[in-house]
């Protein structure tokens, strides 16, 4: 069960989820390339050189690294209820931003140049006397910025 699920008061429901845009799986995915080729340049020449044994050191690190940025990926939740947004992250410890509905002032939409194209960026919804939320690298902004300005009239 997620934290959002575990986390509802009475009477209140998800709204919607939000998803990450694959482009936040960049990170993770190149370490499995720079794995891949460590272990293929092992294989083809690392015998000869005497270099097999860093190359395995080298694809068993990257191996480790493409793990960990698959855990953060894996323990991000982003969402809305019908009373708050939230944002969850940490693999061991937990953080939250929550901010009630009531509260929300802004969304604000974030988009680079290579957001525009591939259609991600960042959420950042402002209140009142309370800390930021930013869903990041969040996929379709716009509509996840309607999503949370149409709770209210639920």
């Amino acid at each position: 069960m997620s934290y959002i699920e575990e986390s509802l008061s009475k009477d209140e429901k998800i709204h919607e989820i939000f998803n990450l845009h694959w482009f936040a799986k960049i990170p993770m995915v190149s370490w499995i390339i720079v794995a891949i080729l460590a272990l293929g340049l092992t294989l083809v020449g690392g015998s000869d050189t005497g270099l097999g044994g860093l190359g395995l050191v080298v694809c068993g690190i990257t191996l480790i690294l493409a793990l960990w940025e698959w855990l953060k990926l894996r323990s991000l939740e982003q969402g809305v209820t019908n009373k708050r947004v939230v944002r969850k992250t940490g693999i061991i410890s937990r953080k939250t931003d929550e901010m009630k509905i009531t509260s929300i002032e802004t969304v604000e939409i974030n988009q680079g140049i290579i957001g525009r194209i591939f259609g991600f960026g960042n959420v950042k919804i402002t209140g009142r006397g309370i800390s930021d939320v930013v869903f990041v690298k969040i996929d379709e902004p716009l509509k996840v910025k309607k999503s949370i300005e149409s709770v209210d009239s639920i």
